[in-house]
């Protein structure tokens, strides 16, 4: 059986950070897409992937979502118009969208948490997760299955 192409990553869309540790600690249930709120001098930045999420969590506060803990490095051309790196910025979600995450928020272990910021079509946008932590022994079980899987994909591809 022949093997099919891979797909070329879609032109109108560019990842510029991504979590990872979010995967490793949380149990993705739902995956949302948001616009969210930034200054000129972010944008810059941003477009050259100047950012860190790793630490970054969603809080609802007033009935709107806020990003906080992410990192948007200062842009260096900027000068008196820059930003403050560590600034709380605002997610653009309906109300319906944000009642939702609210109630799932005040359920016991449930966490909001920035999975990627990514260009779509000119506009930046983050894809956030809501997702129940990990215990430690879950985390282990899901190395051991993902290097499973890897052992598994090498002794296939050694076959044909």
């Amino acid at each position: 059986m022949a093997k099919k192409p891979k797909k070329a990553a879609d032109p109108g869309h560019k990842v510029l950070a991504r979590n990872r540790r979010a995967l490793h600690d949380y149990a993705i249930e739902e995956r949302l897409e948001a616009g969210i709120s930034l200054t000129g001098s972010e944008v810059k930045s941003l477009r050259d992937q100047r950012a860190s999420i790793g630490e970054g969590f969603v809080t609802i506060r007033g009935g709107e979502a806020w990003l906080v803990g992410v990192q948007i490095q200062e842009y260096p051309w900027a000068h008196q118009q820059n930003h403050d790196p560590m600034r709380e910025r605002r997610l653009l979600l309906h109300r319906r969208e944000i009642d939702k995450l609210d109630t799932k928020v005040n359920l016991r272990g449930y966490a909001i948490v920035p999975l990627s910021v990514y260009l779509k079509d000119g506009r930046i946008k983050v894809e956030i997760g809501v997702g129940r932590g990990k215990r430690q022994h879950e985390k282990r079980d899901s190395l051991k299955e993902a290097e499973a899987r890897r052992e598994i994909d090498r002794a296939m591809s050694r076959r044909r």
